[in-house]
């Protein structure tokens, strides 16, 4: 079920703000800052906006996570072929086939997909397909290597990638509490025995594995770039050590999905979960 921790925690947006990138990574944002006495903006403080201090590094209970698994519908792997090719060629008129004509759901608080035009037209807006750095694009790819997927419980013969893991959410919130922490810091590897590392660095030292429990990513992972994830996250281990682990082998908790349903003999892209704010 999608966004179980949210409705297991109630709890604000943070400070910190995490994107789910298909493939099971992470992506972090940093916070701007608005220029001094613009109008419509509260004038900052002397010494410019400070976050809150991020919560002390310390042991915290493993909270086991169940992984999703590959959705095994031999024509859905086919599709998912197809829409790669097409996002490699960047072949508009070839996804414009692929999405249903009517109907397409774009999910975010509410449906805020325009009835009054093609599903294709709403599906491009929700991916920012027309991104100028082809990111995209990108994303659409990411999204048709991904072989997960789960059903959509409010809508018959829907399913939507990635599948995410299932977890106990009490726990989960029981655990956010004990370590004063937000939901979107945590993850989960997507393989038992996850490497970590003293440095950001493929051949540093090995200080620590991940078993398929949650684990929390400490909020100075970003990268250099703003829209590019970093090669590695900073992350905390149940143990209380602090280490580093690629991030494509971390997926995030909650992010948005890409949703299908059956056309027949075949598949159509029928909504999206999450995308750009409305």
């Amino acid at each position: 079920m999608r966004h179980l921790f949210v409705a297991a925690t109630l709890v604000v947006a943070t400070t910190m703000a995490m994107t789910l990138v298909p493939q099971n990574g992470f992506a972090q944002s940093k916070q701007g800052q608005p220029a001094q006495g613009q109008p419509g903006q509260v004038p900052l403080p002397p010494g410019g906006f400070k976050p809150p201090p991020p919560a002390p590094i310390k042991p915290y209970p493993a909270v086991a996570v169940t992984l999703p698994v590959a959705f095994t519908d031999q024509s859905f792997a086919a599709f998912r072929k197809q829409l790669g090719d097409i996002a490699q060629r960047k072949d508009r008129a070839a996804l414009a086939k692929l999405v249903v004509a009517q109907g397409f759901f774009w999910m975010q608080e509410k449906d805020v997909a325009d009835k009054r035009k093609p599903g294709m037209a709403n599906f491009a807006s929700a991916v920012d397909l027309d991104a100028k750095d082809g990111s995209g694009w990108e994303l659409l790819s990411s999204y048709a290597n991904e072989p997960t997927a789960e059903p959509l419980p409010d809508r018959q013969n829907v399913i939507c990638a990635p599948a995410e893991a299932n977890f106990d959410a009490k726990a989960f919130e029981a655990l956010i509490n004990a370590t004063k922490t937000q939901p979107p810091e945590w993850g989960y590897p997507t393989a038992d025995g996850l490497e970590v590392r003293d440095a950001a660095k493929a051949n540093a030292p090995v200080i620590d594995k991940l078993s398929t429990t949650l684990v929390r990513v400490l909020p100075d992972s970003a990268g250099p770039d703003d829209n590019q994830p970093p090669p590695f996250l900073h992350i905390a281990t149940s143990s209380g050590k602090a280490g580093f682990v690629p991030t494509e082998a971390l997926s995030s908790l909650g992010g948005d999905q890409i949703c299908y349903t059956k056309d027949g003999a075949g598949w159509k892209i029928a909504g999206y979960y999450g995308g750009a704010s409305q």
